[in-house]
């Protein structure tokens, strides 16, 4: 028999193990998914669509008016792009692999502050460029400035920035993102910033782009889209831009793999932007909850959180507890009736856990409850 791509046996599954829906009478804490519906003004605009009879090919990289929006969007966020260099994509995942394949070439190496979302190692394996794991500073999840400058190589083209991150929780200070531009730029390298949480942040400074500080602009790709602040993961509906030269070899990509997104959801994205009164509702249970996990989460014995500043992740450091991540998350599973998810799954993640907040305030009380009461038997 012919044989099979042979670097699908160097990805991994990710959190897939631990994302499978337990029995009803289990707490997640695992699932990167807001838990409230989409606001119904976006179901009723894709509805509104569907009755208009917007079914048919539309313009490949999203129609005028949607990436029009998209770009107004992101100019909050001092990101400054051309609406025709705004592609819409099929999620956020789909425009990262864009990314990658437009950027990358196989044998390159790409920076990943560490531990990383499991994703981006996968794809960049997939095509055959190497993720290079660089470890962030453990008190907070920030960047390790040193550690940064010691792995990089003449094989290094790029590094993926996740602000807000995912699993930590960790929010980079504008400073901090100044300095990664700057330090992008001493090594010419590609920025690759996944935005995607980046309305949902705790910190006065909030999320701070690349584009906006010296040399930034020419080489960062943008990306980000409506899964997580407007509750729409399902939808399958998220953005990239960046500069011409590289969005005209983006939509060549896209021409070749995607098509466009389905014709009658863009109406419905567009109108996402008028929805942020429902954006800002939802970031304000999420903000409450963080406190309300956080607070539980640093009761119990042998377990040290730092504080959490954007998205819905908590980064738990459990080697306190005397237990392994994997064999914490396995018996939080069968003794406490809670899911998480073992920080081993990511390279740089050993002796933690990752929890997702994106819950109701009686699981996190319950769920925080039934592990101090495991925790404390165990003592």
């Amino acid at each position: 028999m012919p044989n099979m791509n042979e670097r699908l046996a160097h990805v991994g599954s990710g959190f897939a193990k631990f994302l499978t829906p337990p029995e009803p009478d289990v707490i997640r804490f695992t699932v990167g998914q807001p838990d409230f519906d989409t606001p119904s003004s976006i179901v009723e605009a894709a509805k509104d669509a569907l009755d208009r009879g917007e079914t048919a090919y539309t313009r490949p990289q999203g129609s005028v008016e949607l990436c029009q929006a998209v770009s107004s969007h992101l100019e909050r966020y001092n990101i400054h792009r051309d609406h025709d260099d705004v592609l819409i994509t099929p999620g956020c995942k789909q425009a990262l692999f864009y990314s990658m394949i437009t950027l990358l070439n196989p044998g390159d190496e790409v920076l990943l502050l560490s531990p990383a979302w499991p994703s981006y190692d996968g794809m960049l394996r997939l095509l055959g460029v190497t993720p290079i794991h660089v470890p962030v500073l453990q008190h907070n999840y920030h960047p390790d400035f040193d550690a940064l400058a010691s792995a990089v190589t003449s094989k290094t083209t790029a590094i993926i920035l996740n602000s807000p991150n995912n699993p930590t929780g960790a929010v980079y200070t504008s400073s901090e993102i100044e300095r990664l531009t700057a330090f992008s730029v001493e090594h010419d390298l590609w920025i690759i910033d996944d935005m995607i949480y980046a309305n949902l942040t705790w910190t006065d400074e909030g999320y701070s782009s690349p584009t906006q500080f010296e040399g930034g602009a020419g080489r960062t790709v943008s990306i980000g889209g409506w899964s997580k602040g407007w509750s729409m993961t399902g939808w399958r509906l998220g953005w990239i831009t960046g500069p011409t030269r590289v969005m005209t070899n983006v939509k060549t990509v896209n021409a070749s793999s995607a098509t466009h997104v389905p014709t009658f959801l863009m109406p419905a994205a567009k109108h996402a932007f008028d929805a942020m009164d429902d954006v800002e509702r939802m970031k304000k249970e999420f903000a409450k909850r963080r406190m309300l996990i956080h607070e539980g989460f640093q009761s119990l014995p042998g377990v040290n959180v730092p504080e959490p500043e954007g998205a819905f992740y908590m980064f738990c450091d459990i080697r306190g507890t005397g237990m392994s991540d994997t064999e914490f998350a396995l018996r939080a599973m069968e003794e406490a009736r809670v899911q998480c998810i073992p920080g081993s799954l990511m390279p740089g993640g050993e002796g933690f856990i990752r929890i997702s907040y994106a819950t109701s305030e009686e699981n996190i009380n319950e769920g925080v409850r039934r592990l101090k009461q495991w925790l404390e038997e165990l003592q």
